[in-house]
């Protein structure tokens, strides 16, 4: 009986680390699956962008997504819709650099880019991208931080793409 106990003992002793490990195994597989994810959607974007919206190919541009979303509907399931190829286009027209893209996906995910793709002001989206990348921000506290209009609060002077820009130059 003494052996048994002792095993019991052990791998309550293990237990822990060993949830740990599991967890943290899980948290950067997930991490790892938003990344690809990301830079998928950034890289169709940018397909899109380049074969239908350069030149006189805009004026069925529309027509050329929805039949793009049936097709690919059909082929991988849900999560294809013409709204969900809007978003990959407009990531790559607002995040026109595959680099920064890149770097920036290992810190935020999808969630957040469609979030920030829908600020036009290019500073003001620049402002809460760097926010977001080196605080760590939720999708959520970033939702939270454009309504409450950090952007435009941050002037202490009259000035906010002044004030912004000197957040950005600490950065």
């Amino acid at each position: 009986m003494p052996d048994k106990d002792l095993n019991i003992d052990l791998s309550l002793q293990l237990l822990p680390q060993v949830q740990l490990l599991i967890d943290a195994a899980r948290s950067r597989a997930a991490a790892a699956v938003n990344a690809e994810l990301t830079v998928l959607y950034w890289q169709i974007g940018k397909l899109l962008k380049e074969n239908v919206l350069e030149g006189e190919r805009a004026a069925y541009g529309k027509r050329v997504i929805s039949c793009l979303s049936a097709e690919l509907t059909t082929k991988y399931g849900k999560g294809w819709s013409p709204e969900q190829l809007r978003h990959c286009l407009r990531a790559a027209e607002n995040f026109p650099d595959e680099q920064i893209v890149y770097t920036l996906c290992t810190k935020l995910s999808w969630s957040h880019f469609r979030k920030l793709i829908f600020i036009e002001d290019p500073l003001k989206r620049e402002f809460y991208t760097e926010m977001c990348r080196t605080e760590g921000s939720s999708t959520r506290q970033l939702t939270d931080r454009i309504q409450s209009m950090l952007f435009e609060r941050t002037a202490s002077s009259k000035s906010p793409s002044v004030s912004a820009r000197h957040f950005l130059a600490l950065r």
